[in-house]
């Protein structure tokens, strides 16, 4: 089959990259299984196989080659739904009301996808094989954070006041910085969190394998959460809020969600319960890239038999506050 893969951004991901990283592990995945991969990426990318086009030469989706099988968007781009190849459009974040997507409009899990009004969805999924085999028999000292602090909606504020009630737990902060004039001037000061900022997945990977659990607590939809797959994989039990995708993501076995600051800073305490090596394989089992290969497979067949994902173009059915609840 000739797939292109379409997105905006620079691939593989240089340091942490989530987007950039399935696209990435999908395109080795499928490359693997002997289909050829079209690459329509930032000019700067690096790709040791298939083609590449600089997306920033392609203005409509009608100069795309005209010998392809199916098109997979990650990105939009003019005419995307209206060019004749067969398509999909992978919705990665969340779009706001009144935003109408294509109807071939793929989201990244079950909750994503119900508040659209689609049941069409993929979970992303990783090659695990190129992160380092974690060592669950390490000692942990610290919890850890991980996602763009900046962006209000992850709530690192919320995740440094919930290890603070702690007795004398630790937040090591991969994404965030102490100092931050990008979103309005914050800065802050506690000794109980650990400033790191962006890191490479070869640091992400060390540290993660020397933590207690994720802390997680987002004040949104999550659409996914790369964040939380990668720490189950080190064996790192989740403690987030129950928004969006984590219900799906997070079980009983591998981790405790709650809106509750109190009830957040309770479950750390119990953080030694979780069995390391029933998060690790269960994030294996479940969130990889030869599932995730397969799922899409099925999707491209099916626009290529030219059925449709979603009989209604998907959009917003119910318009949700800024930040959801988050009780001190």
């Amino acid at each position: 089959m000739k797939i292109a893969l379409v997105y905006s951004g620079m691939i593989p991901a240089v340091k942490y990259g989530g987007t950039e990283r399935v696209i990435w592990d999908l395109a080795a995945e499928l490359h693997r299984r002997g289909h050829e991969i079209t690459f329509v990426v930032s000019e700067h990318s690096r790709i040791p196989f298939g083609r590449k086009i600089p997306f920033e030469s392609v203005q409509h989706a009608s100069e795309l080659p005209a010998d392809l099988d199916v098109i997979h968007f990650h990105s939009g781009i003019a005419g995307m739904g209206a060019q004749e190849t067969p398509y999909i459009f992978t919705m990665h974040g969340n779009a706001g009301p009144g935003v109408v997507l294509p109807p071939n409009t793929v989201f990244v899990s079950q909750n994503h996808a119900e508040r659209f009004g689609s049941d069409s969805f993929v979970h992303n999924g990783l090659n695990w094989d190129a992160y380092p085999q974690p060592d669950l028999n390490q000692k942990r000292n610290y919890f850890h954070f991980l996602g763009k602090g900046a962006w209000r909606v992850k709530n690192l504020r919320g995740a440094i006041q919930v290890v603070k009630k702690t007795p004398k737990e630790k937040l090591y902060v991969m994404g965030g910085v102490r100092f931050n004039v990008n979103m309005g001037l914050r800065f802050t000061f506690t000794p109980r969190a650990k400033f790191f900022g962006m890191v490479d997945n070869e640091e992400k990977s060390r540290m993660m394998n020397g933590s207690k659990g994720l802390v997680f607590p987002v004040l949104w939809h999550e659409p996914f959460g790369l964040a939380i797959t990668e720490s189950l994989y080190f064996g790192c039990p989740v403690f987030g809020t129950p928004y969006g995708s984590l219900p799906e993501l997070v079980t009983s076995g591998t981790g405790f969600l709650s809106d509750s600051r109190k009830e957040l800073t309770l479950a750390l305490g119990n953080a030694g319960d979780f069995s390391k090596k029933h998060c690790h394989e269960y994030v294996g089992d479940l969130f990889n890239a030869k599932l995730m290969a397969d799922r899409y497979l099925l999707k491209y067949e099916k626009v290529m038999r030219g059925e449709v994902l979603n009989a209604e173009a998907p959009q917003l059915r119910q318009e949700t506050p800024k930040f959801l609840n988050w009780i001190q």
